[in-house]
């Protein structure tokens, strides 16, 4: 399959750093707060035989690591040989981040997550979560690309990933979670010039409400509302919350958009902390335009039946 990768500035830069064709300047709107949006949910789906068909791109997502008090990533250690592991029975391309590796940015947990990540035989491709920004911008750079080893270089903290049949955008929140209104026009212009592409959204948090089990937690930009309603916009996957995957409703459809929790590597917060159990989640689209969703717990070599979800790419005209 045809791949282009492009690495695109958010607009607060006002820098093109790298890109595959021009992106649109999107303006500035005001919506009203995503918060406030009516919640519907649907339950976890799952692929029928007629729906089943070759794989075309597949990609492994590992969530929040940001371990406390003692700076170890066992967890995301055991993440990693895993994903080793499958990535050639599953044909795996790469490897996303949804934020928050290392507590509060520090350089101690940058440098014990570094010779783990290191380990992946795939690329790497993370985002900044709110942990992130509790140092600068500029360390998670220099980091995101220890990582890699020279696999790929990242250039921005937010780019796009393109491929013939679906584009990844990955937006880096601008502070905490959240956007600034340049994120969100960059955001919007990236949707907007993929508008032939179907296009999953890479975020470390998902806009506040959509998880009740911690609804104030969130996107709260009432611009991200604009994100929400663009017509190639077929899933949002984040992480963030760290909840239990197996007392949480994680996987859902909100209007015309898929929501994917992505579950912590090393702590669970959500709804309590009695138990952590360590998991990360698996994409799988096939030439039929659907998106399989599977979960698999470290150390477990199929993936987990009751977290099984599926979702088609093709959004109804």
């Amino acid at each position: 399959m045809k791949t282009s990768f492009s690495l695109f500035v958010p607009l607060v830069l006002s820098v093109l750093l790298s890109a595959c064709s021009p992106a649109d300047s999107p303006t500035e709107t005001k919506q009203p707060n995503p918060q406030a949006q009516a919640v519907p949910v649907t339950a976890p789906v799952a692929a029928t035989p007629a729906e089943a068909g070759s794989v075309v791109l597949a990609f492994a997502v590992l969530g929040d690591a940001e371990p406390k008090p003692e700076p170890q990533f066992p967890n995301l250690a055991a993440a990693v040989a895993d994903v080793n592991k499958l990535t050639e029975p599953l044909k795996l391309s790469f490897v996303v981040g949804v934020g928050d590796i290392a507590h509060k940015g520090t350089e101690i947990q940058y440098e014990n997550a570094t010779p783990v990540l290191q380990q992946l035989k795939l690329p790497f491709y993370p985002i900044m979560g709110n942990e992130e920004h509790g140092s600068t911008v500029e360390r998670f750079m220099q980091y995101a690309n220890l990582w890699n080893q020279g696999k790929v270089t990242i250039d921005s903290p937010s780019y796009v990933l393109e491929y013939d049949e679906v584009a990844l955008v990955f937006a880096s929140p601008d502070h905490g979670r959240d956007f600034n209104d340049q994120g969100i026009s960059w955001i919007l212009g990236e949707l907007k010039r993929l508008n032939n592409k179907a296009v999953l959204l890479i975020v470390h948090g998902a806009q506040a409400g959509v998880y009740p089990e911690n609804a104030e937690k969130g996107i709260h930009h009432a611009g991200f509302a604009e994100v929400i309603a663009q017509p190639n916009l077929v899933a949002v996957i984040s992480g963030d919350l760290h909840m239990d995957m197996d007392r949480v409703a994680h996987s859902k459809q909100i209007g015309q958009v898929h929501y994917l929790h992505i579950p912590a590597l090393e702590r669970t917060k959500i709804p309590d902390e009695t138990k952590h159990t360590p998991m990360f989640r698996v994409f799988s689209l096939n030439d039929k335009g659907i998106m399989q969703v599977d979960t698999y717990q470290t150390g477990v070599a199929t993936p987990l039946p009751q977290h099984s979800y599926s979702f088609s790419i093709k959004r109804a005209s």
